[in-house]
């Protein structure tokens, strides 16, 4: 079998051909599920492992936490079939391995300062048991020069392997937003970059066989990671105008989105919202990056402290809402509606609404039965269970299923009068405040009519 560093196009032009590489994913959460469900899907045998052996033993029985069901059906069956294993062994995973993805996140301490021990740690490790000719690439964001400093010299350090020599090393920058949970790996367009043309030439090969769009090849790792933090930065400092403008609306007693209409604008291109999470991480390598480089980034400071305040806004829409119902935040049960995943903008505001004294109901259509049961608190089986004598419906992520409420129905089992609060701008404030309703809404400027 040639080696994976010179293997031609027609040698992995098929499923069946493909049975003779394994793959090693190295980090069980979101993107490195969809990492392991496109290989297996492609052919490859694949070994998932990760340095939480919690994560391993659910892979083992299929189960993923915060991906979308049509994901966690295929994993559960890759399994089945034993297309795809989980590994509690790193070391003896990679021995075993012609291809190894990394997708370990990086972590952050209370300073919002990068952490990459994690990291350096499934490096030191991988090291270890690399083979010669393996390919190694990390499937993630990091911090300007993180890759080949941190990522890189590790492996080569501890394998005593010369990467382009040795084995091959690419990075493959992936970002998907948690709002896209339905994203597969075949729909993205990767970008693969390499210090080496033998490198960018095998992960190119590879990962061509598990995505349906063009791969675009970057001959430079650091241009590639500032190139995928400024795409991300972009995104935080256009929902950063959105939320300032929309709360303009709000304090004016307009409505955002029709003034967006008059100016030719979509809302999805340039929507308000809560959920900061979707460019945190993104953002907070870029300001470290910067201030390594004793470079000030105003800028994409300011867009950050913008949309990491929209939690305490949206409070402060509920609290306004149930004065206006004679109501108070301290007792009044809240049904929040949408994606509720831990370590999220909405989390966060969960936990501004418990300390405020609000009971919570938590529905969120999008869940699996197995991430239900990891949940720290208890969600909702039903939307009619979560609604049923609250005081208020805070809508929290754009989901289809919410698009159909019943509001006459939803109104008729919840205290009245009763709130709703919308902060995706999914529903019409006069079909909510027709049901009866005191409605609010990121940019919607009702209250203040």
């Amino acid at each position: 079998m040639p080696t994976v560093l010179r293997v031609k196009p027609e040698e992995i032009a098929t499923a069946e051909k493909r049975q003779a590489y394994t793959v090693s994913v190295v980090g069980c959460r979101q993107i490195g599920v969809l990492y392991a469900v496109a290989f297996a899907e492609a052919g490859y045998k694949v070994l998932c492992t990760d340095i939480d052996q919690s994560l391993v033993r659910n892979i083992a029985k299929g189960k993923a936490p915060y991906v979308a069901r049509e994901a966690e059906i295929k994993l559960k069956r890759f399994a089945k079939t034993g297309q795809l294993n989980a590994a509690s062994d790193l070391k003896s995973a990679v021995s075993q391995s012609d291809i190894i993805l990394i997708s370990t996140p990086v972590k952050f301490d209370d300073k919002k300062r990068a952490d990459y021990s994690d990291i350096e740690k499934i490096c030191k490790q991988i090291g270890a048991a690399l083979r010669r000719d393996t390919l190694v690439i990390y499937a993630g964001i990091t911090g300007f020069g993180a890759t080949e400093g941190v990522i890189k010299e590790l492996l080569e350090n501890t394998s005593g392997f010369k990467v382009g020599d040795s084995f091959g090393f690419a990075y493959n920058p992936m970002y998907i937003p948690n709002s896209q949970r339905l994203a597969t790996i075949r729909d993205q367009e990767l970008k693969i970059a390499a210090a080496d043309k033998t490198s960018l030439d095998s992960a190119t090969k590879i990962l061509g066989t598990i995505t349906e769009k063009p791969i675009r090849r970057i001959l430079d790792i650091k241009t590639a990671e500032a190139a995928a933090l400024f795409s991300i930065v972009k995104m935080d400092a256009r929902t950063a105008l959105a939320n300032e403008l929309a709360i303009f609306c709000e304090n004016a007693g307009i409505d955002y989105i029709e003034t967006l209409k008059i100016v030719d604008l979509q809302y999805t291109d340039i929507a308000p919202t809560i959920a900061e999470e979707n460019c945190r991480d993104g953002a907070y390598l870029l300001l470290e990056s910067a201030d390594n480089l004793t470079v000030k980034l105003w800028l994409p400071a300011r867009a950050r402290q913008i949309n990491e305040q929209m939690t305490v806004h949206a409070v402060n829409l509920a609290q306004d809402a149930l004065r206006s119902c004679g109501k108070t935040l301290r007792r009044a049960r809240i049904a929040l509606l949408g994606n509720v995943q831990p370590q999220t903008a909405a989390e966060t505001l969960l936990q501004m609404l418990e300390k405020k004294g609000a009971k919570l109901n938590l529905y969120d259509p999008a869940f699996s039965i197995n991430e239900q049961a990891s949940m720290a608190r208890a969600l909702k089986k039903s939307l009619n269970e979560a609604v049923e004598g609250a005081d208020c419906i805070m809508i929290i992520s754009p989901l289809d299923v919410l698009t159909r409420l019943n509001l006459k129905k939803l109104y008729g089992v919840m205290k009245a009068p009763a709130a709703f609060v919308d902060l995706t701008g999914m529903v019409e404030p006069q079909k909510v405040e027709k049901e009866g309703f005191i409605y609010r809404g990121i940019g919607r400027g009702v209250g203040n009519r």
